[in-house]
């Protein structure tokens, strides 16, 4: 994740969702290595198998078109283009991860690990730890991801506190887990897994797409809102 945040200009999309998921990933990490979690182990690899579709979803990107996740499509498609805050870019790969990617490793990891995703069980507590971690993390990281003219907006006329009344993570995380159950139920239908599977990329992309809205130039923010306190 370094590496990447590295090789892209500060202002890429895929670059600002990159810096938000490696300070997600360290606080994860560094409460692993104190022993916060019941299932340390679980979580770690969890951890892994969930950026591997992270990355699998960038070599698609540079390498193979077809195979990228319609979820990824609205981030990679979008990372240069301007009236996006940084911010914007962040959640819309969190949409994509979250909402695609981690019901995906939740099976995966359970498959591996001989362990089911049951409500109130070690492995359900902790992912639900994990939710506090990213609401801390997202609030300090926040500031760093509106910047400049855009962050005048975001003072001034509430820019991007619209675009967070779409987007909630621990809500997210919750679909995440339900989805992630589902998936488990339908291990012994595989065309109907695959199927669900194809359905949730493709909503995901589209909410994708709603979060990376271009804002309005700067003079028609201010005229609308001018505008709307004199109806």
């Amino acid at each position: 994740m370094r590496g990447v945040a590295a090789c892209l200009p500060k202002e890429d999309g895929v670059a600002a969702f990159t810096r938000l998921y490696l300070a997600v990933t360290e606080a994860v990490e560094a409460q692993a290595t104190h022993g916060r979690f019941r299932d340390g182990p679980f979580l770690a690899r969890l951890d892994v198998a969930f950026a591997e579709l992270y990355f699998d979803a960038l070599r698609a990107f540079l390498y193979d078109r077809p195979r990228l996740p319609r979820a990824w499509a609205p981030l990679v498609e979008s990372r240069g283009r301007g009236g996006i805050l940084p911010l914007q870019f962040a959640l819309a790969g969190m949409n994509a991860h979250i909402n695609r990617d981690l019901p995906l490793a939740l099976v995966a990891v359970c498959e591996e690990r001989g362990v089911e995703p049951e409500d109130a069980s070690d492995v359900h507590r902790d992912y639900l730890d994990v939710n506090r971690l990213l609401a801390e993390t997202e609030a300090r990281v926040k500031p760093q991801l509106v910047t400049g003219r855009l962050a005048f907006l975001d003072r001034r006329l509430g820019a991007t506190d619209d675009v967070l009344a779409l987007w909630n993570v621990a809500r997210a995380r919750d679909a995440a887990w339900t989805n992630a159950r589902t998936l488990w139920a339908l291990r012994g239908t595989p065309a109907l897994a695959d199927e669900f599977g194809r359905s949730l990329d493709r909503s995901v992309g589209m909410a994708g797409r709603g979060l990376l809205r271009p804002l309005p130039p700067v003079r028609r923010l201010l005229l609308d809102r001018i505008r709307s306190r004199f109806r």
